[in-house]
């Protein structure tokens, strides 16, 4: 079969499927509207959070109105004693508690260095790091505060005030979707492909009993595949980060340049991965395991794998296409500054490339033969 009968052959079976068209283009189209809507409020707020007031003092007071006004800390409730916010901690009533000791006001008056205890839950670690930081700066506020008045009491000249400006460089927003949805983006490209084309393969098998191609017949599929997922993955961030308002810094050649690299890995992966499933739905049902796994193996939000883990998430072409995509969207990256996951890409792509050819094509003799 010459390059382009094998091209047309493979677009005409994914739009002939019903399922590999919902699985390969209206998942993704799906996926880019309902995924991000559950990070849509992009800023947790109100968190509750428990106060333990052992000094009943006017600055302790002050404390807990000003950790009750901060945008991300609520006043959940005030026990008598930390046992009892430690309770209220481990039944999920709140995500954090402040602890004022006694004798804070005593010192505080004498020009001391007053200590308060701030407690986390780690059940939730944006959730928790949303409520730390609100009473954080509340803390710093109301000590700053009661410097500059016990300075007039004294008469002694008021502490310089430092102000600390932030600026975030890339997630502008500081929003959790910002930073979650454009890292999910590449898995859900890579496993809409992968899923499709495999089941696409076992349906092949099932009908002929064969999956084997010459090398054009093999190059039109793989480039067939790879018009999809390059399509795909241009939606996701040519339009799908505009309409959700996701930030982007990178240049539209640097996407697309590192783009047909990922695609390419991918698309390889899956000719690879497909070659070994022999019924239709059989590759989807072991696969559908997988997606979560990648996410987590590929270091984006969880810390380095043990070695061997370590091993198997460098032959998965999420890992570097996560990397390098991110840098290259929302951090602005040069094509120099991601060279090394365009490497591992490439050297996937080739890699797999050559399994695959080794699993699928056959010279025209095998592949006439019964």
């Amino acid at each position: 079969m010459s390059f382009g009968a094998a091209f047309k052959l493979a677009l005409h079976s994914v739009f002939a499927d019903r399922s590999a068209v919902m699985t390969i283009i209206l998942a993704v189209i799906l996926y880019s509207f309902f995924y991000p809507a559950a990070y849509r409020a992009q800023v947790a707020s109100a968190l509750p959070v428990a106060v333990v007031d052992l000094d009943h003092t006017g600055l302790s007071r002050a404390l807990v109105r000003r950790a009750a006004a901060t945008q991300g800390a609520q006043l959940a409730a005030m026990p008598a004693s930390v046992a009892e916010a430690e309770q209220l901690m481990r039944g999920g009533t709140v995500d954090a508690i402040l602890v004022i000791p006694a004798g804070l006001a005593h010192d505080a008056a004498r020009g001391r260095a007053g200590e308060v205890l701030l407690l986390g839950s780690g059940l939730n670690l944006t959730r928790a790091k949303t409520t730390l930081t609100a009473i954080g700066e509340a803390l710093t506020a109301t000590a700053r505060e009661a410097a500059v008045n016990r300075a007039r009491f004294t008469g002694a000249p008021a502490p310089p005030t430092v102000t600390l400006v932030q600026r975030p460089l890339f997630n502008t927003r500081e929003g959790y979707g910002s930073a979650v949805v454009p890292a999910v983006a590449p898995i859900i490209i890579h496993q809409t492909l992968l899923f499709g084309m495999v089941l696409l393969a076992g349906t092949r098998r099932e009908k002929s009993g064969r999956l084997l191609f010459s090398p054009a017949g093999f190059a039109g599929v793989a480039c067939a595949f790879g018009l999809l997922g390059v399509a795909n993955a241009l939606y996701y961030q040519g339009w799908m980060y505009w309409l959700q308002d996701f930030p982007v810094n990178g240049g539209i050649a640097t996407a697309v340049a590192v783009t047909l690299v990922f695609i390419a890995a991918t698309v390889m992966f899956a000719m690879f991965i497909g070659s070994f499933f022999r019924t239709r739905e059989r590759g989807i049902q072991l696969l559908a395991i997988t997606t979560l796994p990648m996410f987590f193996l590929s270091g984006f939000t969880w810390p380095a794998a043990p070695l061997p883990l370590y091993l198997v998430a460098q032959l998965l072409p999420t890992t570097p296409g996560i990397a390098a995509l991110v840098a290259v969207n929302q951090m602005g990256a040069s094509l120099a500054e991601v060279r090394g996951s365009l490497l591992h890409l490439a050297l996937l792509a080739t890699g797999y490339g050559v399994l695959a050819g080794w699993r699928l094509c056959r010279p025209a003799a095998a592949r006439a033969r019964p």
